[in-house]
């Protein structure tokens, strides 16, 4: 039989990896940069457009006393992305640390994937009230390391994708993937990873107190 969770979960796991919020955080700076260049040509100007709306989420999530870490984590990046540019004098560049993430978020899941310590399972396991429990049941780690390749399969493949037209110079065509490959792909890989934990229940913590107990 399948374990079909809790609601809550379901929140849990879809808020850790980013949720809406965090998408729009992320994604709405990165296609004012590429709406303003294609109009203005000024690389500055772009730049300060997408910084300034970075500024202008984070002052709503403020407002609506939502939780400020993706907002703030938009800010700080889209910072990046805009003294590189600035300093390279390349509005492709831009989007050259979003590259250099996605390569980081491959490595990160291929790694602990191959090593047994799958990176789902250790950021998900303490919200989940798993701490490293699910590492002793061997359906749960195989859950949490299936989940993980269906991120560094979205990962690996905006490399694939993005890279050859980073080094092209198609900055429309660029900017083009990353909508593509942003919202669609992310949502499918939430839902897979939440499709995939779903049919396997959460490993009980054993307290010391309970064995005591017994």
């Amino acid at each position: 039989m399948s374990y079909e969770g809790h609601a809550q979960d379901k929140a849990k796991i879809l808020g850790t990896l980013g949720g809406t919020r965090g998408i729009v955080d992320s994604a709405l700076p990165s296609i004012t940069f590429l709406i303003t260049f294609d109009i203005t040509k000024n690389l500055d100007h772009s730049a300060i457009a997408a910084l300034a709306l970075s500024v202008v989420l984070t002052v709503i999530r403020l407002i609506r006393r939502e939780t400020l870490q993706h907002a703030l984590s938009g800010i700080f990046v889209v910072a990046i992305c805009a003294l590189i540019a600035h300093h390279t004098g390349k509005a492709k560049d831009f989007y050259l640390p979003g590259l250099i993430i996605n390569a980081l978020y491959a490595g990160l899941y291929l790694l602990t994937n191959l090593v047994g310590y799958p990176v789902l399972g250790l950021l998900l396991g303490p919200i989940l009230g798993e701490n490293l429990a699910w590492r002793k049941n061997s359906a749960r780690k195989s859950a949490y390391t299936r989940a993980g390749w269906i991120w560094f399969g979205l990962f690996i493949s905006r490399l694939v994708i993005q890279y050859p037209l980073y080094k092209a110079n198609e900055l429309n065509w660029l900017g083009t993937a990353l909508v593509v490959m942003g919202y669609p792909l992310f949502f499918m890989a939430g839902w897979f990873t939440w499709l995939i934990l779903r049919k396997v229940p959460t490993v009980k913590v054993v307290e010391s107190s309970d064995l005591s107990d017994s």
